[in-house]
């Protein structure tokens, strides 16, 4: 991570040479007041963001661990999707035992259903 070279308050007391022919003063002065305004803000916004960060963690260790694997009888359907090796009749063979787990004797005893 880059580290932070001057704070507001290094610029803010930043003194430049003086020549003939520089630049004005009041003019400089005046946008380096500027970026130290934005200096402040952006370390005012780091500083909330890491104490989101360290919240959160926090938050995140306090809760108990769930597991997100699916179950072998109930696999995740983004998964079955995506298995390349599933064909038409698989589906068709997976649809049918969901009917049949869904419906029950009720499409067993009419087949008009």
């Amino acid at each position: 991570m880059a580290s932070i070279i001057f704070s507001a308050k290094d610029i803010f007391e930043q003194e430049f040479g003086r020549e003939v022919r520089g630049y004005s003063k009041v003019e400089v002065d005046e946008f380096l007041d500027d970026v130290i305004k934005d200096y402040e803000t952006y370390a005012a916004l780091v500083k909330s963001l890491r104490q989101e960060i360290a919240d959160l963690k926090e938050e995140l260790a306090r809760k108990p661990q769930v597991s997100s694997a699916p179950s072998p009888s109930h696999p995740d359907p983004i998964d079955v999707a995506a298995s390349s090796s599933m064909t038409n009749f698989d589906i068709l063979k997976r649809l049918n035992r969901l009917e049949k787990e869904v419906f029950g004797k009720q499409i067993l005893d009419n087949p008009d259903l």
